[in-house]
């Protein structure tokens, strides 16, 4: 109780300091932007003393929120060309080639646009070409599609990622000895995992909008912000799910069955935290079902050898969300959501323990039970140390630092695909040298 009493108080103290910081830092001088319909302002790397609290934030400053100012550098503004980052105490925007900046007193107040300065051929700034990344295709969208693509999450491929790997682990396993996995089922399963992640993605924002609201990092999120409106949302989902659908349909009809089974639990899922300090437990039923789903498609129906591995899969998710969701526990506290973060409190890095070393074991089994080869193995072993070196390197307490690990599990996922598919391709080979042996 003490424990939980201290992190409550805590999370107050920043709370605090970030509102403060806010009612100071957003009505700075982008004063003169008044004929602009928004102008996004990040507060990057704030950190308050001593206190842990790394903000990476974005907000929107409306219109109202502008007064005319003489504008000195910012002429012939247009909303194409203007780009606002606000690293702790400067404003940056880009004019065609050209960047500005103005530097705020220390307090932060009575920033003036006449102080600015245009900044050419600066060094250390750098200007945004287009690239292929998400977030690169993100900004180059259309000003009116942007806010769908990040209702989706499409800058923020990690979740697509986790919820196809295993699916890719599931094809693998169940492909026959000495062949190499469908390119056709790994491409069906890539594309599913994509358009389900955004409609689970949707569902979740839908529901948690009013407590997205609530929390820092959610609270620019397209429908908690008011960007889009819930029917707006609903067609998005629509849309995504309908294309879901049509790529089910491709598999034989035990799968499309399970598939099907699986809406309720996506549905349900937002709703976990509101009830139980186990909704990470319940994302990974939900998130792996594609396991299941990935070994009807090649065998036509579930059998024992994919319960393991399954298992290991909602182990899995368990253990790096649990991670990710300690950079939101101050304001879950406040706002009364539960997670593991905060049933597990200063013991998370016991219980990931355990969380790790039962996914492991589940794995290995796993291997038994399809007669996986010396590949197979070696990839688990690299599995358990990756997973080692997040909890020895991980701090709870630092947003940024929980971001990176999680994050770093696409690493791993692409790391066991490749012991699979090689442990596979020599399950032929050693057992036709066996064969031959017996023969001998």
């Amino acid at each position: 109780m003490q424990g939980n009493s201290r992190m409550l108080n805590i999370a107050k103290m920043q709370r605090l300091q970030w509102n403060s910081l806010c009612s100071k830092q957003l009505p700075i001088a982008l004063a003169n932007f008044s004929h602009l319909q928004s102008v996004h302002v990040g507060l990057l790397e704030n950190k308050f003393n001593n206190s842990k609290l790394h903000c990476r934030r974005y907000r929107h400053v409306m219109p109202s929120m502008l007064k005319n100012q003489n504008r000195t550098c910012c002429e012939n503004l247009t909303e194409k060309s203007v780009c606002v980052a606000l690293p702790t105490d400067k404003v940056l925007w880009r004019q065609c080639c050209e960047f500005h900046a103005m530097n705020l007193n220390s307090r932060g107040e009575k920033a003036s646009i006449g102080n600015t300065h245009c900044l050419k051929n600066v060094i250390n700034i750098q200007r945004r070409h287009f690239n292929l990344s998400p977030q690169g295709i993100l900004t180059a969208s259309p000003s009116g599609l942007q806010p769908y693509l990040r209702l989706i999450r499409f800058d923020k491929p990690i979740g697509t990622w986790l919820l196809f790997w295993p699916c890719t682990w599931s094809i693998a396993l169940a492909t026959a000895p000495g062949s190499l996995p469908s390119l056709w089922l790994l491409g069906l399963f890539g594309a599913g995992s994509f358009f389900m992640r955004g409609a689970g993605c949707i569902i979740n924002d839908m529901w948690d909008k009013d407590y997205d609201r609530r929390v820092e990092r959610t609270k620019l999120r397209p429908l908690a912000s008011g960007e889009l409106t819930q029917f707006q949302g609903l067609m998005c989902l629509a849309s995504m799910l309908s294309v879901s659908l049509g790529i089910l349909l491709q598999l034989n009809w035990y799968s499309v069955v399970l598939g099907a089974a699986s809406m309720g639990l996506v549905i349900t899922y937002p709703l976990a935290k509101r009830y139980t300090f186990w909704p990470q437990a319940l994302l990974g039923v939900t998130l792996n079902w594609g396991v299941l789903i990935a070994w009807s498609g090649i065998h036509g129906c579930l059998q024992t050898t994919v319960i393991p591995l399954y298992l290991a899969c909602v182990l899995y998710t368990i253990f790096y969300d649990t991670i990710y969701s300690h950079q939101d526990k101050y304001d879950d506290m406040l706002i009364g959501v539960k997670s593991t973060a905060l049933k597990f409190g200063d013991q998370t890095k016991v219980w990931l323990t355990g969380f790790g070393t039962a996914m492991v074991s589940l794995l290995a089994l796993s291997g038994k039970m399809c007669d996986q080869t010396w590949p197979y193995y070696t990839a688990v072993s690299l599995t358990a140390a990756h997973i080692a070196h997040q909890l020895y390197t991980v701090d709870l307490d630092n947003p940024d630092d929980c971001a990176r690990k999680f994050r770093s599990n696409t690493q791993l996922g692409f790391v066991m695909f490749l012991g699979i598919v090689l442990g596979t391709l020599l399950k032929k080979e050693e057992g036709t040298s066996n064969k031959t042996l017996e023969e001998n």
